[in-house]
């Protein structure tokens, strides 16, 4: 056995439409959006019969892929968007930007907030965490080599 990819990572939002323009203002790039309904979907899911839209974003370098998902059916069950980062199971997504300043104004302007402040790890990076679209916890990074 060899792993050759990580494909995605998966997140699930109730304003698709909303976190589609806020991860393409960061630089993501919508690359496709479909419904994905029926019993063969439930099947690797778990939840039976289900509906839902989403929304596949790549990153510029084309490696990484973000995948948005809203969930017409069955119905959202729990809401983790504003546990605090050291919560069992909870995910954050961490990408590296050209310039933490630039991207925070950018982004602040979308409704990002500043989690904590921004810090820097020694002389290779400055890093923080916002809050995105519907709370979501999202790490920047900028390389300072």
């Amino acid at each position: 056995m060899a792993l050759k990819r990580m494909d995605n990572v998966g997140i699930v939002v109730e304003d698709l439409g909303r976190a589609i323009e806020f991860f393409g203002e960061l630089g993501l790039e919508l690359e496709g959006r479909a419904t994905i309904e029926g019993e063969w979907a439930g099947r690797v899911t778990g939840l039976g019969d289900q509906c839902v839209e989403i929304a596949m974003m790549r990153t510029p370098d084309g490696h990484s892929r973000l995948e948005l998902s809203r969930f017409v059916t069955p119905a959202v069950v729990a809401d983790h968007r504003n546990a605090p980062v050291n919560a069992l199971g909870y995910l954050r997504v961490m990408f590296t930007v050209d310039d933490i300043d630039e991207t925070l104004e950018k982004l602040g302007n979308r409704g990002a907030q500043l989690v904590g402040e921004v810090v820097q790890y020694e002389d290779a990076y400055r890093l923080c965490y916002i809050r995105g679209p519907e709370g979501l916890l999202i790490g920047l990074a900028q390389e300072l080599r």
